[in-house]
């Protein structure tokens, strides 16, 4: 048996919750997969495009006076944890049913802790919501101050701070439910960031990313491995050339040297290399791989291992 934490990538989850909702069904199946095999799971995923469109539903029934106050970030992303992880929990535990397993399933809203220091606050990276035209970003960005930046050709996006995970206040609670049997869904989103002032924590407005979360996350319960899964059924350098090509494994130098050369996109294949290679570094086994084939992930038949 092993302690496993999985990051779902957004191709598992939804852009609307009729649509989130019958794609979990799908992603449950996996994930059961690993559970009945006898690990212990615990699930992290993202929420860009959710938090996003809690940020701005709120904001645009705030500014027609339907409420009373606009939603501070760390409320939405509280808010995020709680829709999507509703729709995963209430996925897996009808898949466990439908299979004859008797397990309970639980979404923790987590906080992670950064630092009030960290240069990503300074110099927002995160893409969040919806995509817009660039007359609709550039009134968007005037309007309400946003930073919009271009997202990978798709369109004009908001992007917020996204410092990186120094703990996870809850991860004590996170080792005592997995002890209890419970497969458990936590630091959604990234994590609400907090900051410590005086003693307290503070929710501050920025979005973590999810595998770096799950990464520091695995490293703290002592996860055996952490699992990244994507769309892709391995990473691959000189991606979309004539040269491409799959790796089954890497270890943490040449994925530095990988990410060195260019070979990962920002935004997309870049933070799951180095969140792998984070895992790998504190003595962990990483493995990238698509949500299909995570069972296949496991023992080697698919997926790219990253390892110190």
């Amino acid at each position: 048996m092993a302690k496993i934490v999985i990051a779902l990538g957004g191709n598992a989850l939804g852009n609307t919750p009729a649509e989130q909702l019958a794609l979990v069904t799908g992603t449950a199946k996996p994930i059961v997969d690993l559970i009945e095999q006898g690990n212990q799971v615990i699930i992290a995923h993202g929420n860009g495009p959710q938090v996003g469109m809690i940020n701005l539903g709120m904001s645009t029934a705030a500014e027609a006076g339907a409420i009373k106050s606009d939603m501070p970030f760390p409320e939405c992303g509280a808010m995020s944890q709680g829709y999507i992880g509703y729709h995963l929990q209430n996925a897996i535990n009808n898949e466990l049913t439908a299979r004859g397993i008797r397990k309970p399933v639980g979404t923790l809203v987590t906080q992670v802790l950064v630092d009030e220091a960290d240069p990503a606050f300074q110099k927002p990276s995160k893409p969040i919501g919806a995509f817009y035209t660039k007359e609709a970003a550039d009134k968007l960005a005037a309007e309400k101050g946003y930073t919009m930046i271009e997202d990978a050709g798709r369109g004009y996006r908001q992007v917020v701070p996204s410092p990186k995970p120094v703990d996870v206040v809850e991860k004590d609670m996170v080792n005592t439910l997995v002890d209890a049997g419970y497969v458990v869904i936590t630091v959604g989103g990234g994590g609400i960031p907090v900051i410590r002032k005086d003693g307290r924590l503070v929710g501050t407005p920025a979005v973590i990313d999810k595998d770096f979360a799950s990464a520091k996350l695995a490293e703290l319960v002592k996860a055996d491995k952490l699992v990244i899964l994507t769309a892709v059924d391995r990473v691959a350098i000189n991606w979309g050339k004539p040269d491409q090509k799959s790796l089954e494994s890497m270890t943490v130098a040449e994925a530095e040297r990988y990410c060195g050369e260019g070979h990962f996109a920002p935004g997309s294949m870049l933070p799951k290399v180095q969140a792998a290679m984070s895992f790998a570094q504190a003595g962990g086994e990483a493995i990238i791989a698509s949500l299909e084939k995570a069972a296949d992930a496991l023992v080697g038949k698919s997926g790219t291992r990253v390892v110190g």
